[in-house]
């Protein structure tokens, strides 16, 4: 497949800078004697048969990173606004980029769209956001990370050695050489960015070769993200989000701290004086949504399918971001999908 070379940006130009850090700077070899390794390795024998000269030996390979460990600490959804967020990923050459993509994948989009009821522009602007359509999928190898993350990360530790259990049983799984494996700084792989447990539990093998490749195969790597949706409660034809008018924000989440949870209805929002079109039941599931824009606070009603696309990343403004990408790219091919559907459920 021929790749065309992405706009240089100051987004790509900074991606592309940190991969290149992320391959040059030296890090220091995991220490396998420590407790905390030495008690992974004897969970990975004892739980699932791993050879422990081989285990200690690859471990033994991994390194940890400084650079890991400082991304960790500045990830864009917890220090930037939401009009600083929206404007590295809703712009003109993102949107004209998925065109792009979606001319090359156009007939297995639209195919998996009709499987499993997700709308083609949300699976494209799920890789839209994640990786720029594939093009920026990380440099860091996912043996460093998962091993940096699980043993010298305190916040999360627990969470990223499971990770790194699941990223050997993935490799092992899906016959990948362990060490040549690259994704993000936290262990995330491929165009759609799964990390390990999500690979293992929602990758499908699209294309019937008998394989679930999200490095590299795109019939694997969309209906996989679509399958994410789907196995999360992705309603087909429902709305995402639609804009809301509120007087009084007393009693709702201040705006940049959205919860997200649907902790309300289309009939309670109402009740409470937030003014939106939907034609949904009063008893549809909403939450509102605060954000802080170029022209002040702005409010959205995100609806289930907004919730469901916070399950890929837990962040509104990742949601946000996705489900307006998504907008644009559905308007500019001409595509009836997500970016209708409010209009449709609201029509008599």
């Amino acid at each position: 497949m021929t790749r065309t070379r992405p706009h240089s940006t100051p987004t790509s130009r900074l991606l592309a800078a940190g991969v290149l850090l992320a391959l040059s700077f030296p890090g220091f070899a995991l220490d396998t004697g420590r407790d905390d390794v030495s008690a992974f390795v004897d969970e990975l024998v004892d739980q699932y048969q791993f050879d422990r000269t081989w285990l200690v030996s690859t471990l033994g390979d991994g390194e940890t990173k400084q650079k890991i460990l400082d991304a960790m600490s500045r990830p864009a959804e917890k220090t930037l606004a939401w009009h600083e967020y929206r404007k590295i990923f809703v712009t003109p050459k993102r949107i004209k980029a998925g065109v792009t993509f979606w001319r090359e994948h156009g007939d297995r989009l639209a195919r998996i769209a009709a499987e499993t009821g997700v709308p083609p522009e949300i699976m494209a602007a799920i890789v839209g956001v994640e990786t720029y359509y594939g093009r920026l999928t990380g440099g860091y190898r996912v043996l460093d990370a998962l091993a940096t993350l699980g043993f010298d990360y305190p916040p999360r530790a627990k969470f990223f050695r499971g990770e790194l259990k699941e990223f050997f049983l993935l490799t092992r799984d899906e016959q990948l050489e362990l060490t040549d494996v690259q994704g993000s700084y936290a262990g995330a792989m491929g165009p759609p960015q799964f990390i390990p447990s999500s690979y293992r539990a929602y990758a499908v093998d699209g294309d019937g070769d008998g394989r679930r490749d999200l490095l590299g195969n795109w019939d694997d790597i969309l209906a996989s993200v679509a399958n994410y949706f789907v196995e999360h409660g992705w309603r087909t034809g429902e709305p995402v989000a639609v804009p809301g008018e509120i007087d009084d924000p007393q009693g709702f989440p201040p705006v940049g701290k959205n919860k997200l949870k649907l902790n309300e209805t289309v009939g309670s929002l109402a009740a409470k004086g937030v003014r939106f079109d939907t034609g949904l039941d009063a008893s549809a599931p909403t939450q509102l949504i605060g954000f802080d824009g170029d022209d002040g606070d702005e409010y959205w009603v995100g609806f289930k399918n907004f919730y469901v696309i916070t399950r890929y990343n837990r962040s509104a403004m990742y949601a946000m971001a996705v489900y307006q990408l998504a907008t644009e790219l559905a308007n500019a091919t001409g595509n009836v999908g997500v970016a209708a559907s409010a209009a449709d459920v609201a029509a008599p």
